[in-house]
């Protein structure tokens, strides 16, 4: 099917201007790419973000197209909300995706490429190399590289094997005086780096190159007609019916291995590969046609991150960067203290994340603390989170965690983490079915004289040290005893919760949970949001101060969308910093006049969610976990909460808040 042109304005089916919210997450990646060719970024740096573009665009393959494809494949012709069918949609996508490849591809041959050579790092092929140097190669690759190889010809006996999800591997056909041609298939193993440095440190050999250069060493008394690069990416969304579950754990990890297996829905492949190789590996792979992309040059732009780690000069990195300690923490009083004397704002990675570990390990071994609650969605392989955690619980501590297991991309760590902190004596609970528990939360209990004191740690970003020094992010510390009875309240809530109860709730309106900071979804979220929205548009239409200030990574639903044109029509303004997906349209006469949306791409992933209502001139400034999208409402559990100190509140301003504040 031919690709359509692209409209991003939403045909008769709505009234709404919608930009298309898959169209936006590849915006988002072609503003990543542009850093990779901003002159003004650091070389090395630019070839990261260049590796990070790519790793976006793989996953958009995995999650996005391989949800758009079961769409189509179970029969749904239903347009979203900005006019497309799941089957144009799908073109779409793919006109877009390859356009995108293209650029990279250019980015990288014309511009980072030469600009690299000039400072000496350079990615060569074997044939450019010395004699002496392709010897030395040949050599590592006897040694080092060929004996964890295993040629798998394809014929009658030795069907076409399986292709594991972005693995890199090599077609191969041969031609032999006694058996003709025949194609083999070799795959590079994940475990061998991607790159093989030269002794200057500064020259790398892909490890493709030097297996063609090589074949000679598994094909003898046969001569090599042609090889070719290639991979697939697979539908990666883990798909099970919540009615049927009867372990959660057990039904992931049964998924988790038929996600290996599903439907491919990219072949990307060296573009110099002949039609009768092509064919075999469309036919052997089970992909489709309009599913092929070819390119010009080295495959899994993604591993070009190796190069960045590996190359030492600090002439073409950013400036080293070390987290500042806050001025309080760094005294000598105990931390529970500090927290008690006022609420403590901490800005990631501008300020450490050792803070929150430092309050881990106080909670873990203090005498006083009886309990620790914490939900847990995303954090290390080898967390030292995890390690407080386990060490409270081996220390006596009451220790309950609440795991999200349906993480994408992470399901098997979290799984190897659950059993940790069971052996450790934890309570270890998943959450509730059907929803993912999203917001990041720890509950602290110590006693205190006659008293039980809450300590409360909540966050926009997960309990990660890999993303602390990576991702913008904000942490609350706090000791006031209405967030702790609440943010208590929240876990017990997780773990008490039967998701026939909490069907109850949702779906029939029965009594349900109340809290008055906290604002919880999939409970209360949406509607609070749209009521602080339309406040607004109501102090506006008094004549009083009024203006929305919001910094987030995704703005997708259409009612809130809906109720932000309304307040800009109404005479708000507002101001978005919107990182990825923004499906909203900024500057529309009639409809979104008051509006302005920035993103910012830089350095550091932008991550926090942080949002300001003006409120007449008394103004609200709140912390989130969730974005303004419909999974965030409905499908996540999320906390939004109000930054009450004064202090807290005048230091986080979205989009310039500060000012207007």
């Amino acid at each position: 099917m031919a690709a359509l042109p692209y409209n991003p304005f939403v045909p008769a089916l709505t009234t709404l201007p919608l930009l298309n919210r898959e169209m936006s997450r590849l915006d988002y990646n072609r503003r990543v790419l542009a850093k990779a060719d901003d002159a003004s970024v650091p070389l090395l740096e630019r070839l990261r973000f260049l590796s990070y573009c790519s790793r976006n665009l793989d996953e958009f393959f995995m999650v996005r197209v391989g949800a758009t494809r079961d769409l189509i494949d179970a029969g749904v012709t239903e347009a979203s909300a900005d006019g497309l069918t799941p089957m144009l949609q799908l073109s779409a996508m793919r006109a877009r995706a390859r356009e995108l490849l293209d650029d990279m591809y250019r980015v990288l041959a014309n511009r980072l490429s030469p600009e690299l050579r000039k400072q000496g790092v350079v990615i060569e092929e074997v044939a450019a190399l010395t004699k002496a140097e392709q010897q030395e190669l040949r050599r590592y690759f006897e040694t080092q590289i060929a004996p964890v190889l295993t040629p798998l010809a394809i014929d009658p006996g030795h069907p076409f094997p399986f292709v594991a999800n972005l693995s890199l591997n090599l077609a191969v056909t041969v031609e032999s005086e006694r058996s003709g041609q025949n194609v083999v298939l070799i795959k590079l193993p994940p475990l061998l780096s991607r790159f093989v440095a030269l002794p200057d440190g500064r020259r790398f050999v892909p490890i493709g190159s030097l297996l063609i250069a090589n074949l000679s060493h598994f094909f003898p008394h046969a001569s090599v007609r042609n090889a070719v690069l290639f991979r697939v990416i697979r539908n990666s969304e883990l798909t099970f019916d919540d009615d049927e579950i009867e372990d959660l754990r057990v039904t992931v990890e049964t998924e988790l291995r038929r996600r290996e297996r599903r439907q491919v829905v990219c072949l990307e492949l060296d573009g110099h590969a002949d039609d009768g190789l092509r064919q075999l590996l469309v036919a052997g792979t089970r992909a489709r046609s309009e599913d092929v992309y070819p390119v010009e040059g080295m495959l899994k732009l993604r591993d070009l991150r190796e190069i960045c780690d590996r190359v030492i000069d600090p002439a073409l990195r950013y400036p080293e960067f070390n987290p500042r300690l806050p001025h309080r923490l760094a005294s000598s009083a105990d931390i529970f203290s500090i927290i008690r004397a006022g609420d403590l704002l901490l800005h990631r990675p501008y300020e450490s994340f050792s803070a929150v570990i430092e309050l881990l390990h106080a909670a873990a071994s203090d005498p006083d603390v009886v309990a620790i609650k914490q939900t847990l969605y995303q954090t290390d392989e080898n967390s030292p989170v995890v390690d407080k955690l386990a060490l409270a619980a081996l220390n006596g501590k009451q220790v309950t965690v609440v795991i999200e297991l349906q993480v994408r991309f992470e399901e098997k760590r979290n799984i190897a983490l659950a059993a940790r902190l069971t052996d450790a004596g934890a309570q270890v609970v998943f959450g509730l079915l059907g929803l993912q528990t999203h917001a990041k939360l720890t509950v602290i209990v110590r006693s205190e004289g006659e008293a039980l004191r809450h300590y409360v740690h909540v966050s926009t970003g997960n309990y990660s040290t890999a993303t602390a020094r990576e991702y913008t992010d904000l942490d609350l510390l706090t000791a006031n005893d209405v967030f702790g009875r609440e943010a208590s309240q929240l876990i017990n809530v997780l773990t008490g919760f039967s998701a026939a109860s909490l069907d109850e709730v949702i779906d029939r309106g029965a009594e349900r949970p109340r809290w008055n900071l906290l604002v919880v979804a999939p409970f209360d979220y949406h509607r609070w949001l749209i009521g602080k929205i339309d406040r607004e548009a109501a102090h506006a239409m008094a004549g009083r101060p009024a203006r929305i200030a919001a910094k987030l990574n995704s703005i997708v639903d259409p009612a809130i969308i809906q109720a932000l044109y309304s307040a800009s029509n109404s005479g708000v303004q507002i101001d978005l910093v919107v990182r990825s997906m923004c499906c909203l349209l900024p500057g529309v006469p009639g409809v979104s006049e008051n509006i302005r949306v920035t993103s910012i791409v830089d350095r550091f992933l932008e991550h926090e969610r942080l949002i300001l209502f003006q409120n007449g001139g008394e103004a609200e400034v709140f912390l989130s976990s969730g974005d303004w999208m419909q999974r965030n409402f409905f499908r996540r559990v999320e906390v939004t909460l109000p930054l009450l100190d004064e202090a807290t509140r005048s230091s986080a301003s979205p989009a310039g808040a500060r000012s207007s504040s």
